[in-house]
């Protein structure tokens, strides 16, 4: 297993590429060494999570340095002072920007759903580039809640390529990863951090988007 490539390093703060299918911290049925548990071990030192990124999305995972940092940062993505950007490619036709507004509760067996009296959540995105049979997009999270993009996307029609958990058939399109990459993060007291799509994302995005 590769290490996981590091994207930014200050006194406060560790930025890194996760890779699909790795888990960004220790759960419940995890198969390999959570991201977070190589991290520390190479750094000799507790990482302190900040945000999570689902174990079969790619992109970028920020982490803590210290207790100080980490309640900070933890009160600004509370206070939606933090904004980022995912790209995903889904099935059918996008034809405009939009915003998903709808409430998000948990289910059986780890799924999420749309449901009343679930938790206020909200989803921006923009159309980046049109597929074959899918289209790309430019994603943005106004809240957090788990699986949010993913389930708000399939709520209208519009499924995440790889997606194993929501849409038909499974995987959604036949590709054989998650297309959904964490792209960019900004955050109060940080520089923009950034991290482009791996091989395996690109190889699928070239095969079905020109762009």
């Amino acid at each position: 297993m590769a290490e996981t490539r590091v994207l930014f390093e200050d006194e406060e703060a560790l930025a890194v590429e996760k890779p699909a299918g790795r888990a960004s911290i220790p759960g419940r049925g995890e198969i390999g060494e959570p991201v977070v548990t190589e991290l520390e071990r190479r750094l000799g030192r507790k990482l302190f999570v900040v945000h999570r990124l689902d174990r079969d999305a790619s992109g970028l995972l920020l982490f803590a340095k210290t207790a100080a940092a980490h309640r900070r940062l933890s009160e600004a993505f509370e206070a939606r002072l933090v904004r980022k950007t995912y790209l995903a490619l889904v099935e059918g036709t996008v034809a405009a920007d939009g915003v998903v507004d709808r409430p998000l509760r948990a289910f059986g067996s780890g799924r999420m759903g749309v449901a009343e009296g679930g938790k206020p959540s909200m989803t921006r995105y923009k159309v980046r580039a049109p597929g074959r049979g899918c289209t790309l997009l430019s994603v943005e999270p106004v809240t957090g809640r788990r699986h949010q993009i993913r389930v708000h996307l399939y709520s209208i029609g519009h499924a995440i390529l790889g997606d194993r958990t929501y849409g038909k058939p499974r995987p959604v399109g036949g590709v054989p990863r998650l297309m959904l990459h964490a792209l960019e993060l900004a955050a109060p007291g940080l520089a923009a951090l950034v991290c482009p799509p791996g091989p395996d994302f690109d190889a699928v995005l070239k095969s079905l988007v020109e762009i």
